[in-house]
């Protein structure tokens, strides 16, 4: 009886002592916009980690647009928040901004991508996966899918000047180029957004042979992946069939389409960033306890044999 008294002691004290350095804490978060199903979820989520830690969270959607994101940070300084959460759109420009909320004594925390800046003491840490890794991960996919036939691939890039843009990229293409089988024949951005996917992908079938010269589609997120399988079914072609879809994310549209049949794998990248950075400021709050540079959050690749069991499992997450 004694140790049951004594344990709810301890997990109350626990959580009063959470409690206490998460009163009246007001966090800022920069989002990007809303471009894509992991971006809706990355909000929801945050608002819910938010919700669970007695935090306030006031969050500036910036249209994917940079100076939108400026203007929210300088706002966010003039009130004074106790932090700032930044998912920036591209990976330079930051330094005088970031200056600001430095001298304001505000920490900041980067959340999905990285930043590019000479002097990283700018930024408290960053959360994100490995997203060189990903594209590791996809492209090891695909070799062993082909198992040595030959297969011409077209990327449909993410924004122009994103980080994980960048390192989706790079991790694909290191991987493919030490196999003289797999080409990239095409590559461009199609902006992280569905309709723009369909758009390229529109236009890379035009240009080889209605479709039927590509084998593969590279996508550097599921939505533009989604857009590309509409294009491919209106050129009178199967999405997953006549052309494999790899892409990366894990949302629940992507994983409708393993189910019919249309997609053939995604890695996942988990939409909880908030969490871990929530975590990281009240440690810092409480002790001053200073966290990584770099937390890595997990990636996984799904097939559609497990597309069913990840859809119940997202249903409530906000995509």
């Amino acid at each position: 009886m004694y140790k049951k008294v004594k344990l709810a002691s301890i997990i109350s004290t626990l959580i009063l002592s959470a409690t206490a350095y998460s009163a009246e804490m007001t966090v800022g978060f920069s989002q990007i916009g809303s471009e894509s199903g992991w971006r809706a979820a990355e909000t929801s989520v945050a608002k819910s980690e938010a919700q669970k830690r007695g935090i306030i969270l006031k969050i500036a959607d910036a249209q994917q647009k940079q100076e939108n994101q400026i203007k929210a940070i300088r706002s966010f300084i003039a009130q004074g928040v106790d932090a700032i959460f930044i998912a920036p759109v591209v990976q330079t420009g930051w330094e005088p901004v970031l200056q600001e909320a430095k001298e304001a004594e505000i920490p900041v925390f980067l959340l999905d991508r990285n930043i590019t800046v000479k002097d990283d003491g700018l930024f408290m840490t960053g959360v994100a996966a490995d997203s060189v890794h990903e594209g590791e991960v996809a492209a090891q996919w695909l070799i062993k899918q082909q198992d040595g036939k030959p297969c011409n691939v077209v990327e449909l890039q993410g924004t122009v000047g994103a980080s994980v843009a960048l390192d989706r990229k790079k991790g694909f293409l290191d991987t493919v180029s030490a196999v003289p089988t797999i080409k990239i024949i095409r590559t461009q951005s199609g902006d992280f957004t569905r309709s723009k996917g369909k758009e390229v992908m529109e236009s890379f079938i035009k240009a080889e042979n209605s479709g039927k010269n590509i084998c593969a589609v590279y996508a550097h997120n599921d939505d533009m992946a989604i857009g590309a399988i509409q294009a491919i079914k209106e050129a009178g072609l199967k999405p997953g069939k006549d052309i494999k879809i790899i892409s990366i994310d894990g949302v629940p549209d992507i994983f409708k389409a393993m189910i019919a049949g249309e997609a053939n794998a995604s890695v996942e990248l988990t939409p909880n960033m908030a969490g871990p950075a929530f975590d990281a400021l009240l440690a810092y709050k409480k002790d001053g306890t200073l966290p990584p540079k770099h937390i890595k959050t997990e990636s996984k690749l799904f097939e559609p044999g497990s597309a069913e069991a990840q859809l119940e499992l997202k249903k409530d997450m906000g995509y």
